[in-house]
């Protein structure tokens, strides 16, 4: 029962050890991002960026949300590639409203 203890005591410490640091950002692109054409262009794009693990993208919104291995690359490495297929990016800030469709008026 002891082994049994020490055993798992020691593969959660090691699982600890192993994990890995990831982090998101969210940003934005100039060109915007208009239709499915300039979304496929963006994903596989960034796919083959050192550190990049996931790449969720908002038309209506137009975002582009980047979950990355710290440990592997920086934000500012991450932007600088966007330059490699003629789109700039910038960073959206936590407490920047997204922007939204008007809304339609009933008047009669």
């Amino acid at each position: 029962m002891k082994k049994t203890i020490i055993l798992f005591a020691l593969l959660t410490t090691s699982i600890g050890c192993f994990a890995k640091d990831f982090k998101t950002l969210v940003v934005t692109t100039t060109p915007q991002m208009h239709c499915e054409n300039c979304e496929k262009r963006i994903k596989n794009n960034l796919r083959f960026e050192k550190g990049v693990k996931k790449i969720e993208t908002d038309i209506p919104n137009q975002t582009i949300t980047i979950t990355y291995d710290a440990e592997k690359t920086t934000p500012e490495q991450i932007i600088d590639s966007f330059k490699k297929f003629k789109y700039s990016a910038q960073p959206v800030k936590k407490d920047e409203k997204k922007p939204t469709a008007p809304q339609p008026t009933n008047k009669k």
